[in-house]
């Protein structure tokens, strides 16, 4: 682009026309729209060199002699043309310029914000992340100490329970103890052996109980029947539940009955007692009394 100092010595070549002041109202009028062009603050700068050329068409249409003025006029309202048409198509081209630099300035700031923005809700997710992972951690830890907690609380009412449990079957034990000692006093006799089953607390009968070939109590057995019969007296909540086996010549139930009667005898109530048959037995078993406490 010509430089400002030439566009301004342009203006003022323009000014200084000879003709400026002359009475060719076509040179007049084509002065006027050139310095119109160079007045408007927008186009001043721009084509210099055309309104230039535009100013020597001028000048040579202002000195042209008759038969060469229709060309001369031709050239300096082309030259004149050119000058406005060049002017307004670099004032443009800048504006042109300006906006796709404004633009490319709001695409950069956009994409920088975009970017920020982007940080931002990334920045913001993995806060979120975080928090939740934290959350999840605490809940998972919560959920520790609560099981580990529950466990300590029902090892301890366990531990608890047992020692409990333990220190109640001690004192049930010297009681039962206690029992069949007092059992033995009172009746002279003793009782048969016994063990502790998930039915109760088991007594065992012989086939030495019985006479041979009979369901009647020997001496023995009615010994033993006579101490059974002194140890439920001295458990009065207790229950017995005898149960016979029989061999070829006596039934079960036979021998059942006749230990039921026995106890019966012996001061036991009636309501306390159930005899059952239950199948053969051996030497070592004739009947069992299943006391449950």
């Amino acid at each position: 682009m010509i430089p400002t100092r030439f566009a301004l010595a342009v203006a003022l070549a323009i000014l200084a026309l000879p003709g400026w002041a002359a009475d060719n109202p076509l040179v007049v009028q084509l002065n006027q729209r050139l310095t119109a062009l160079q007045s408007d603050p927008e186009l001043a700068e721009l084509a210099s060199y055309e309104k230039l050329q535009a100013q020597n068409a001028i000048a040579a249409f202002d000195k042209a002699r008759r038969n060469q003025r229709a060309t001369a006029q031709y050239i300096a309202e082309r030259r004149v043309e050119i000058a406005e048409t060049a002017a307004r198509a670099q004032a443009a081209r800048r504006e042109a310029d300006r906006l796709d630099r404004t633009r490319s300035e709001l695409l950069v700031e956009a994409s920088r914000r975009e970017a920020e923005r982007a940080r931002r809700e990334a920045e913001r997710l993995r806060v979120q992340a975080q928090i939740q992972a934290e959350e999840t951690e605490r809940l998972r830890l919560a959920a520790e100490a609560e099981a580990l907690a529950r466990q300590e609380a029902e090892t301890t009412l366990d531990t608890v329970a047992g020692q409990q449990a333990n220190r109640l079957s001690a004192a049930r034990q010297r009681e039962l103890r206690l029992a069949r000692q007092e059992a033995e006093l009172m009746s002279g006799a003793k009782l048969p052996a016994s063990k502790f089953e998930s039915r109760g607390e088991v007594f065992t009968l012989a086939a030495e109980a019985f006479a041979s070939g009979s369901a009647k109590l020997s001496a023995s057995g009615a010994s033993s029947a006579s101490a059974l019969a002194a140890y439920l007296q001295a458990n009065p909540r207790a229950k017995a539940r005898i149960e016979g086996y029989g061999d070829n010549q006596t039934p079960g139930q036979r021998r059942a009955d006749a230990v039921r009667d026995a106890l019966t005898a012996g001061g036991v109530t009636r309501s306390r007692l159930q005899s059952s048959g239950k199948g053969s037995g051996s030497r070592a078993r004739a009947v069992e009394v299943i006391v449950t406490h």
